[in-house]
């Protein structure tokens, strides 16, 4: 669906309902085409269900499905997407971290296979660590000018 059609849902509804346009991002109409729509909520599930996710990404996922098609949509993707830009790992950050003290205390005795694992997709282009979470957050986050317009 081009911006076109979606506005003239978005203002069919309007007709039809009274009610003003739900979907609102500062002062711009939200657009989202059936397809983004299911490839980020496909992608939201597998972020909530990864281990590595953290609490208050999985809040803002949550939050996020629960206001897809209602008037807070707007607000939380908004809220979602500076959740997953705020909780993505860059790839030197993990490699960072895995070589830390902190690190040998989360990853044990994986601290350094994680680093050079980390080191290894770095050699391959990775921007950011390819956890479940991070590489459900990368994918989402590639399609945040379709989701946002």
């Amino acid at each position: 669906m081009d911006n076109v059609a979606a506005k003239v849902i978005l203002w069919y509804d309007y007709w039809k309902t009274g009610l003003k346009p739900a979907v609102k991002y500062r002062r711009k109409v939200m657009f989202m085409t059936q397809d983004v729509l299911n490839f980020v909520k496909e992608k939201t599930e597998a972020l909530m269900a990864a281990l590595s996710c953290s609490r208050e990404a999985k809040e803002a996922a949550k939050a996020w499905l629960d206001a897809v098609g209602t008037d807070k949509e707007a607000e939380e993707t908004k809220k979602y997407i500076q959740e997953l830009e705020g909780d993505i790992m860059p790839i030197d950050m993990l490699i960072d971290f895995a070589q830390s003290p902190a690190g040998a205390a989360v990853f044990g005795d994986r601290a350094q296979a994680v680093a050079d694992h980390a080191k290894e997709i770095k050699a391959g282009g990775a921007k950011y660590c390819d956890c479940t979470a991070c590489a459900a957050a990368e994918a989402i986050l590639a399609k945040k000018d379709d989701r946002l317009k």
